[in-house]
């Protein structure tokens, strides 16, 4: 919530300023008279409008760096929870005794390929990969790729809940 108060009067303060200045070379181009000011008064308001757009740039510098730093620890979290699935896939797969074809076969399955996708990818007929599929999972001991996807899921999730979140103690 504050973060988009802050996004809402950056944007506010930069059109004040941008406002003032078009508005006077508008008026300039367009020939319309307006009411003569005292050229301090014009100074002074050109200087709050020059202020009004550096606090702007300011902020948006601001939230820029505050958005990488955000970017960098999503990407930071996505990355440990791939290598997480990664490790599980590849503890499961030594554990099933998977050929290289089967893990190949299993990983697309995990993707969501259907046979005839995995089949183009493999270079090789949908009834190999069937087969395949079928060794997978009599190896693993499901029925389907449901069953399958959810040992994965269920190792993550029991992973992920027996972790103590930062800043928590054991």
């Amino acid at each position: 919530m504050r973060f988009r108060l802050v996004i809402l009067l950056m944007v506010l303060v930069q059109t004040v300023g941008a406002l003032f200045f078009i508005s006077d070379i508008v008026f300039s181009v367009l020939g319309i008279a307006r009411e003569p000011i005292s050229w301090q008064r014009r100074e002074l308001l050109e200087i709050g409008a020059s202020i009004a757009l550096l606090i702007g740039l300011v902020m948006s510098v601001v939230l820029l760096v505050q958005s990488q730093r955000r970017l960098g620890r999503a990407e930071a979290r996505l990355k440990r929870a791939s290598d997480a699935f990664m490790e599980v896939l590849e503890q499961h797969f030594a554990q099933w005794a998977l050929t290289p074809a089967e893990r190949d076969v299993a990983f697309f399955v995990l993707k969501g390929f259907s046979t005839q996708e995995i089949a183009g990818f493999r270079k090789t007929s949908e009834g190999t990969i069937k087969a395949q599929t079928n060794a997978i999972y009599r190896k693993a001991g499901v029925n389907g790729r449901g069953q399958l996807m959810s040992i994965f899921i269920d190792d993550l999730l029991a992973n992920t809940l027996a972790q103590p979140k930062p800043g928590e103690q054991d």
